[in-house]
């Protein structure tokens, strides 16, 4: 799997966005933004759609944050319209839901299940410049918690030391002072 530190892969995937008609969705049509970028295992199921209309709640708090998110799995993007247009969770998304059909994208960070044929529930902050900075995989049966990913981002775009459970406006830690 595709860890911190890394670049991310260039991908270039269809996507569906609820009153749009289908579009691409590349790396280079983010260039220059902090990317929170998260994969599904499968529409029409059971924890996927709290996570994904989650992430559209937050999704003017990321963009405040001057950070785009994009979510994929490897449904094809008229099964993504679909499903957004028949679950009440996920009607108005502000967001592309991506579809990764081909499992390109899947294969690149590593997160094809092998057991499941799937995408793992996967979630990668990535900076600017295509670094990975943040990844994190649950079970299939554990819902992702959205409020933690901005934490963490909140906390990389600080740029400095943060130390356990820190939240914006506290302290960071100044190196300095714990020589």
């Amino acid at each position: 799997m595709i860890g911190v530190g890394q670049t991310f892969p260039p991908f270039e995937l269809k996507a569906s966005e609820p009153g749009k008609p289908f579009f691409d969705v590349s790396l280079d049509s983010n260039a220059g933004k902090w990317l929170v970028i998260f994969s599904w295992p499968k529409d029409f199921t059971f924890v996927c759609p709290t996570e994904i209309a989650e992430f559209g709640k937050m999704n003017a708090e990321f963009e405040k944050r001057d950070a785009k998110v994009l979510g994929f799995s490897l449904d094809s993007e008229f099964v993504h319209r679909a499903w957004s247009e028949q679950n009440e969770l996920l009607k108005g998304l502000p967001f592309p839901m991506m579809s990764d059909i081909k499992r390109e994208l899947t294969m690149a960070l590593g997160i094809l299940d092998p057991i499941d044929g799937i995408s793992q529930r996967a979630t990668f902050i990535v900076d600017p410049t295509n670094v990975v900075r943040f990844v994190m995989v649950t079970d299939f049966s554990v819902g992702r918690n959205v409020q933690e990913v901005l934490r963490v981002l909140d906390a990389l775009q600080t740029d400095q030391l943060t130390p356990c459970g820190w939240q914006p406006g506290q302290r960071t830690l100044d190196i300095h002072k714990l020589r």
